[in-house]
């Protein structure tokens, strides 16, 4: 049975939610699901914007026949071409073969690649070009690697709504209502948003600021993004998110330790740490990085402004899910924070030295205290190093708040 809501008087949501999907991309844990957005203008031409994961594919037709009302398909502009995007394309063109294809010249190389298909009825558009609807003038936006390279966005100059491809979308299935206002977003979605962003993403801060730079300069009522909710008030806040997101500057200070211990020591270590920055008046949250899922880890690491890797000596190197993090955070282009770092060893420590070769080449990093030294397990003498520097870091997140 068809579930089409409306999202203005002639704007209509067709899309679906998947809540059976445990791996987003087939890597991202997703316990509470994802929506798959698309959606139809019915104006005097019909314009279907993008299609959707095979998983609710069905759904999706379905809602497009229902909400096309027995009209011909005039045009279905693809944003994406990510097969959570663009998967049921096929379906979608064979159902309505009248239908012009519009979209950006590596989208329709794109096509070419994941379908068999000819592309006869094609349009290509780039930056600048419009599309008259009727009472609606689709303007297109340029946004490579947003996150990949054929990204278009597209701005409807007449009601001020943005289909913004994947920015601004999230993890999280929808539940009744599609718009951000009618949920509890910061509760509810911002971790979720901030996973999405941070790990799928992240890695094109670059690309992301171009596009926002873009975006300030036009009169934005309503983003429609291909994930999670549609925003239609307080857009400011979210896009504020990902200003900071993207330009790599914490959305909060406090410091955040990491560690990676293999019988406790290490954890210890951390705990001890811990409790001597919250002492010291500064806010702490500590990670096991072995019992965290790594793209929460990575998400952690973007909001908070001071952060602490601590790590047990491992094969003569860093623990094995210490470097995983570590690795993957420089694979994000993470940068501009402050950071300590803390090693254990019993005969030979070296993690301190193996996570500063990887944290040094991260852009904007600056380091509080020196490298604590952990040897086997903490004792008075480390217990006092710990405590100092937690004072330290603490001093530091409290000097920049009072600034």
């Amino acid at each position: 049975m068809h579930n089409v809501i409306p999202v203005t008087n002639d704007l209509y949501y067709v899309g679906g939610s998947d809540r059976r999907l445990s791996l987003f991309e087939n890597v991202y844990p997703v316990p509470r699901g994802v929506s798959y957005n698309s959606y139809l203008l019915l104006d005097e031409k019909t314009v279907l914007f993008d299609t959707v994961d095979p998983a609710v594919s069905d759904l999706y037709l379905e809602n497009v026949a229902h909400a096309l009302g027995g009209r011909k398909l005039d045009y279905l502009v693809v944003h994406h071409m990510e097969p959570d995007h663009s998967a049921t394309f096929l379906r979608l063109v064979s159902a309505h073969p009248e239908a012009k294809i519009v979209c950006s010249a590596k989208a329709a190389q794109m096509m070419k690649n994941f379908f068999p298909f000819d592309g006869a009825n094609v349009q290509t558009v780039k930056e600048g070009d419009v599309l008259c609807a009727g009472a609606h003038t689709l303007k297109f936006i340029a946004a490579p690697m947003v996150h990949w390279p054929e990204v278009l966005f597209s701005f409807d100059e007449t009601t001020g709504t943005l289909f913004s491809a994947d920015a601004f979308g999230t993890f999280g299935a929808l539940g009744g209502s599609v718009f951000a206002d009618e949920v509890h977003f910061e509760r509810d979605f911002l971790d979720d948003a901030r996973r999405y962003y941070c790990n799928i993403v992240g890695k094109y801060g670059v690309q992301v600021q171009s596009v926002l730079r873009k975006a300030a300069g036009l009169p934005i009522a309503m983003i429609c993004p291909l994930h999670g909710p549609v925003w239609r008030k307080d857009i400011a806040w979210f896009v504020k998110k990902y200003d900071l997101w993207s330009r790599y500057e914490p959305e909060e200070r406090g410091v955040t330790v990491f560690y990676g211990t293999i019988h406790g020591h290490t954890g210890n270590a951390a705990d001890i740490l811990a409790a001597a920055i919250a002492k010291y008046g500064a806010e702490a949250k500590v990670f096991d990085v072995s019992q965290t899922e790594l793209s929460e880890l990575v998400a952690e690491a973007f909001r908070r402004s001071h952060l602490v890797f601590a790590s047990a000596t491992y094969n003569n190197g860093i623990f094995i899910n210490m470097e995983k993090l570590l690795l993957d955070l420089g694979a994000h282009n993470f940068g501009n924070r402050a950071y300590a770092l803390v090693e254990n060893g019993s005969w030979s420590p070296q993690a301190g030295a193996r996570m500063q070769e990887i944290v040094s080449q991260w852009n904007g990093m600056r380091q509080i205290g020196e490298k604590t030294t952990i040897l086997s397990s903490v004792k008075d003498e480390q217990a006092a190093a710990l405590d100092a520097l937690g004072r330290q870091l603490a001093e530091d997140v409290r000097g920049a708040e009072e600034n």
